[in-house]
């Protein structure tokens, strides 16, 4: 069997959020240097690849998704000889860089910007989406960071609209000029060039726009991310992009592509279309929501066979072409095992394990989030001057204005904000865990002082984060784990998530408990006679016979089948 073996399909990826990482100049924002200090702990995690939230020059109105200038580093963050040492330093250990490309907006503050709105006949007016005033308002764009939701901003300079997706200060680009994507291509050859091993690339479906700019057509069901994900010219941009610049180093994409159904996922990573590597889906992230309230916690608990069904359909989109990713939190979505486990000090632990080795054992390239390894938890803020995230804080002045129930929003948020993931890294029990000599830009996690540090949990055998470690090296020691084909069983059970990888002549099964109590299956299809234990996140091996196995709370098991 061609297993066609990728190093961007066979490494772990470990995300840092540069702010909340490592502080080492006193100023309570992480930085560069603080990245460097850890190298060797993230070395020792068993990971290959650093994903790096933005360190670009940013006035910071969305933490670094809006930027002023692409080839310089953002002063809070450290120079770009800190960055230079930073990759030396990463080289030196095997570990791989990848960056995030953020290309569908610029800050307004970025000189393209500032020139484009200075009068219509400037040579960069076209580097951004303008509607003429005379032309009357435009027809409605929804923004996820407005405080109206109106992706349309007026500006007096030339009596003219600007388009912005995300906040009033993040104005799109407009790719279809073809000076603006040289542009895109050049930057990206230029930190290429400087040695990166690839981009993740920010809402890049989002990047074509119908310039017609028609009313939201009624197939979309007023649901604008689907619509602004399926733009008319996105293929033919994201291949121009694979000829101009990927395609000349060995090196890995990854796409955020909010709005794309699974029946559109070759389209991106096709091999023969020689477009992205891979791209993050959005349907489990969706899981716990209300419909269409990308913010908003359903009423309703999630059901695990929705949760095992997601991953089995996204599964088989890629089964013959194409690969997958695989993440359960990031900088934008609370912390996983709050989310999907259960963070209480009873399940805290089997929860966060069997999470690891969910993600460990499935087929696609699996995303760790910083403190992820450790079992970091949502921190749940109960006051609005907690929090720093612009949706939430721009989402409360929106119900505030509207004479919402602001209590209900702030309760909403102590499961949906974004700051839950991003509160400062917590390395040890000190004062502020170890990340900062004083107060830092985001509170900590006061539940560092209970064991959820790296330091409490270093020596610990039977710690979150040495589990970790050992659960990297099992999916690095079996080929199976990596390239094996996926088959769910327990199709309908609401406790048990079990599925085999199978690899040639090698056959593995996982059970994963998703149940507070205790559990005793049965999968006819295996013999639990005939089979050997690889791992398990707790010390009480469950017993089994024939064709019944038992699981302790949110046990996790990986058998080799003899």
């Amino acid at each position: 069997m061609e297993l066609n073996r990728q190093w961007w399909k066979e490494g772990i990826v470990y995300q840092i959020y540069p702010r909340s990482f490592q502080d080492t100049t006193g100023n309570g924002i992480g930085d560069i240097k603080g990245v460097i200090q850890r190298l060797d702990y993230i070395k020792s995690l068993g990971v290959d690849i650093i994903w790096l939230n933005p360190i670009y020059e940013s006035p910071n109105d969305d933490n670094g998704y809006d930027i002023s200038d692409y080839r310089s580093i953002m002063r809070e963050f450290g120079t770009m000889s800190d960055f230079d040492e930073l990759l030396v330093g990463m080289k030196e250990r095997g570990l791989k860089l990848v960056m995030d490309l953020v290309v569908n907006h610029t800050s307004d503050e970025h000189n393209w910007f500032k020139e484009s709105r200075k009068s219509r006949h400037n040579p960069y007016r076209d580097y951004y989406h303008w509607w003429p005033a005379e032309k009357g308002i435009p027809p409605k764009r929804w923004s996820y960071f407005d405080v109206e939701s109106n992706a349309w901003k007026y500006d007096a300079t030339t009596d003219a609209y600007f388009l912005h997706y995300f906040s009033v200060k993040q104005p799109d680009l407009k790719w279809e000029n073809s000076k603006v994507r040289q542009e895109v291509y050049d930057l990206m050859q230029f930190w290429f060039e400087k040695g990166v091993d690839g981009f993740r690339m920010d809402v890049i479906s989002f990047i074509s726009k119908d310039m017609d700019f028609p009313e939201l057509p009624e197939s979309y069901n007023g649901k604008f991310i689907p619509f602004y994900s399926n733009g008319p010219k996105l293929h033919d941009y994201l291949n121009e992009m694979n000829t101009s610049v990927l395609s000349k180093y060995d090196v890995m994409t990854v796409g955020e592509a909010p709005g794309v159904a699974i029946d559109r996922a070759l389209e991106f990573v096709d091999e023969d279309r020689k477009e992205l590597n891979m791209f993050f889906h959005f349907d489990l992230m969706e899981l716990d929501r209300e419909q269409g309230e990308p913010f908003l916690m359903a009423k309703n608990q999630w059901s695990l066979t929705t949760f095992k069904k997601i991953h089995s359909e996204w599964d088989a989109a890629f089964a013959k072409k194409g690969w997958g990713s695989m993440f359960l939190n990031n900088h934008d979505f609370p912390r996983s095992v709050s989310r999907w486990g259960n963070d209480s000090r009873t399940h805290w632990y089997n929860s966060a394990t069997m999470l690891q080795t969910f993600l460990l054992s499935m087929r696609g390239t699996p995303f760790f989030y910083y403190g992820e390894e450790i079992g970091m938890t949502n921190v749940r803020f109960e006051n609005i001057s907690d929090y720093q995230d612009i949706n939430t804080l721009n989402r409360y002045e929106t119900v505030q204005e509207n004479g919402g129930d602001l209590k209900a929003f702030l309760e909403n948020e102590k499961d949906a904000s974004r700051d839950n993931a991003r509160t400062p890294m917590q390395w040890d029990s000190t004062s502020n865990s170890g990340f900062s000599t004083i107060n830092p830009w985001l509170k900590v996690n006061e539940n560092y002082k209970e064991g959820i540090n790296v330091a409490a949990q270093e020596g610990k055998k039977n710690s979150v984060l040495n589990y970790f470690r050992k659960m990297a090296q099992v999916r690095k020691d079996h080929m199976a784990l990596i390239y094996g084909s996926y088959q769910l069983l327990l199709h309908s059970d609401e406790e048990v998530y079990a599925y085999s990888r199978t690899l040639e002549t090698e056959n593995y099964l996982i059970l994963l408990s998703f149940s507070t109590k205790k559990v005793i299956k049965t999968i006819s299809e295996i013999d639990f006679e005939k089979v050997e234990l690889v791992i398990s996140n707790d010390e009480i091996y469950p017993t089994q016979q024939s064709n019944q196995f038992e699981l302790m709370p949110y046990q996790a098991c990986i058998y080799k089948l003899l």
